[in-house]
């Protein structure tokens, strides 16, 4: 628990403390957020705003990784490696993205076919080194197997494996990026989501099959502590982040942030063998990449749209609903879906 705790408050101090210095920089050199001209009104006077605040993110959920395991004279695990490893490569893909806006001054950055192309040799390096490294009872950092509250079926072949952990990937990584469209709305709802898996790698911790052989109900996860301290370090710096991001925000994570915690979310559930829980503990981002994907299948076969506007947050905004009320109503139903999938998690440990 202490490793938990560090890791958040260094990442926490670090996030708050070189926000206000980076946004300065970025006003400096002009790095600000280019806006879609099909977008909302209300969007135009966020023109300018600095982003890529990913970068604070990204550096705070690192220092408070590797400081929390200097802390405790620790050394870190695998799976915590492979993990952080995921969300800084992720990351790296979104600063490039992030920077070619910037520089060429426009809405869109990386082609479609080299952010594919990124995502793809880290989600690929993710999935392979996941089933590699086993420790002294013989447990990897995942299983090629499917999962919801643990594993369940046959092993999947290597291959189709890294199919699914690379669809799993780039879906949630663009979910999350789908999500960012208002001031603090991505933010709030990743940090409920890591909030799950911090509840959930310390409860495998404590149920785990490497110090409870004799239960039937043991998770025969390789490092569910420090799965829990990955997370908690992510959680420390998006609550340092949303100080800044909050209504009216002074910075957007932009792309280097949003794919690198979708893809951190990810790597938490392969590594904590709730791959299929996540479409519920991440509902909030589920709902609104299936909004996307029900307006344009309806405007391609119909020719007309369901919603005012996709994602979703923004056919809300044009019905004239104040950013403010959308951002908490949604935090709302992430908090009740997160809430929805730790009970799913615990139902199995409630006396019958």
């Amino acid at each position: 628990m202490s490793n938990i705790l560090i890791a958040a408050g260094i990442s926490l101090v670090v996030s708050l403390l070189i926000m206000p210095s980076l946004i300065r920089i970025l006003y400096k050199f002009k790095f600000g957020q280019e806006i879609r001209d099909d977008g909302p009104e209300g969007h135009k006077t966020k023109q300018g705003t600095p982003t890529m605040g990913g970068i604070v993110i990204i550096l705070g959920a690192v220092l408070g990784y590797f400081g929390s395991h200097l802390a405790m004279m620790s050394r870190p695990t695998v799976s915590g490696l492979l993990v952080i490893f995921l969300f800084v490569g992720m990351g790296c893909v979104g600063f490039l993205d992030d920077f070619i806006k910037i520089y060429k001054r426009r809405s869109l950055g990386l082609r479609s076919g080299a952010k594919m192309l990124g995502q793809t040799i880290v989600g690929v390096g993710f999935a392979v080194g996941v089933t590699m490294f086993p420790n002294g009872y013989g447990y990897t950092p995942a299983s090629p197997q499917l999962s919801f509250l643990r594993d369940f079926g046959p092993p999947l072949m290597l291959g189709v494996f890294v199919l699914w952990a690379l669809f799993l990937i780039v879906g949630f990584s663009n979910a999350v990026n789908l999500t960012d469209g208002l001031d603090g709305l991505a933010t709030g709802a990743t940090i409920l989501t890591l909030v799950s898996y911090v509840i959930i790698g310390n409860w495998q911790l404590r149920q785990s099959c490497s110090e409870a052989l004799l239960s039937p109900n043991c998770y025969p996860v390789r490092d569910p502590l420090d799965l829990a301290v990955v997370a908690a370090a992510a959680l420390g710096g998006c609550i340092g982040f949303l100080w800044y991001n909050a209504p009216p925000a002074k910075i957007f994570m932009g792309d280097t942030g949003s794919l690198a915690l979708g893809g951190l979310i990810v790597g938490l559930a392969i590594t904590t063998r709730t791959q299929l829980l996540l479409l519920i503990i991440g509902g909030l981002f589920v709902l609104i990449t299936a909004s996307v994907m029900l307006q344009v299948s309806s405007f391609r076969l119909t020719g007309k749209r369901i919603f005012r506007m996709a994602p979703l947050q923004h056919h809300f905004e044009l019905k004239g609903w104040a950013e403010t009320t959308i951002v908490i109503r949604f935090w709302i139903i992430q908090g009740l879906l997160v809430g929805i999938g730790i009970g799913l998690f615990y139902l199995e440990w409630v006396p019958r």
